[in-house]
């Protein structure tokens, strides 16, 4: 009986255009944000930092940044692996060459310059749509791994060809390094992921959000009301790469700590991200964090339950997850392309109208 909107009057257009019209909504979006700010930080161990708390976080930026070229500009992208490589290599030339800066600087002029990578393979949208564009990012995702492995001013001319983050503090506290708390590395990419996530739920809502799905649901229809496509295009090109810029610098210097391109950055990451968006829904902020979470939590769900707990050969677990992963994809394509984001609006409104069936 909570979950109702009567006597929840709106007496503004600010009011009545807010993200959470229903009061209910509202509390348990300031709990979770609570939560997330006030308890876990006392509570978290290296290993929910590492298997399950970290990587969401990094991943849920990545899976945002997509999530607005693909679902709300409707550009097809499978270079985003590479793109996260861009941010991790552009964040460590930056902590080696300008080591008094700020890692938090650093971070976000990473973003900045896999924003302008972004905007030059985002180019070829002007001309080619759907799966030709696709082929031209998949071009992009490997031409960019090649690129990190083949010059090696981009690792430093290290003999192992690796990247490794130096140790850097922020406020006195160590945010990257073998030394970094738990705590400082959940809370760090917290921050940022709550920042970028206030950024994207208004930058959709807005003008600019309103043009790039114009350019999605029909590009020859928004040109002709006035919706220029150029801009369009590569501003959701420039703020996506942007996104997924700050997650790959994030994902090398605070989680990972050392990565190869190859490895680390692969087209399997690309694929990772793009299945992420799928399952939780395009086009929707909350669809970036609910497939974000599936995907995370999943294999560690598989590896407790089937290696922990039946005994099963580790090789048998992760193939199971290859084949439930594929047969979710197959699921939420043919019978709810919107993912877990409509089932979620669906059980909302059911709950705004029980006990009453329409």
């Amino acid at each position: 009986m909570l979950y109702r909107e009567a006597g929840d009057f709106k007496t503004s257009y600010v009011a009545d255009s807010q993200t959470f019209p229903i009061k209910f909504d509202r509390i348990r979006y300031y709990i979770i944000v609570a939560i997330a700010f006030g308890v876990v930080p006392f509570f978290i161990n290296d290993y929910w930092a590492n298997a399950v708390f970290v990587p969401f976080l990094i991943y849920a930026i990545a899976a945002i940044g997509l999530n607005i070229l693909t679902g709300y500009c409707g550009q097809v992208s499978l270079g985003t692996g590479g793109f996260m490589a861009v941010g991790a290599y552009a964040c460590y030339k930056l902590m080696t060459g300008m080591p008094d800066v700020p890692i938090i600087v650093h971070v976000i002029l990473a973003g900045f310059i896999t924003a302008g990578v972004g905007v030059l393979f985002g180019l070829p949208s002007l001309r080619i749509k759907g799966f030709y564009l696709a082929v031209a990012t998949l071009a992009a995702q490997f031409f960019l791994v090649w690129l990190f492995n083949k010059v090696p001013w981009f690792y430093n001319y290290s003999a192992s060809g690796q990247i490794t983050a130096p140790e850097r503090t922020l406020f006195g506290i160590a945010v990257t390094g073998a030394n970094t708390p738990a705590w400082a590395k959940y809370l760090f990419c917290l921050v940022i992921l709550f920042a970028l996530a206030w950024l994207a739920r208004n930058l959709t809502r807005g003008s600019v959000g309103r043009r790039w799905m114009a350019i999605r649901d029909m590009d020859i229809a928004a040109e002709i009301i006035g919706v220029n496509p150029l801009s369009a295009k590569l501003s959701a090109f420039a703020v996506s790469s942007f996104y997924i810029g700050i997650a790959g610098a994030l994902f090398f210097s605070v989680y990972l700590g050392a990565v190869e391109v190859g490895e680390a950055f692969g087209i399997q990451k690309s694929f990772l991200v793009l299945f992420m968006i799928i399952i939780g829904g395009l086009g929707s902020i909350f669809g970036s964090f609910a497939g974000a979470a599936f995907l995370v939590l999943l294999p560690v769900f598989l590896k407790n339950f089937l290696v922990g707990q039946l005994g099963w050969a580790t090789d048998l677990a992760a193939h199971i997850e290859l084949m439930i992963v594929g047969g979710l994809i197959i699921f939420f394509l043919i019978v709810e392309p919107h993912g877990l984001n409509q089932l979620w609006r669906v059980a909302k409104e059911k709950l705004r109208l029980w006990p009453f069936p329409h």
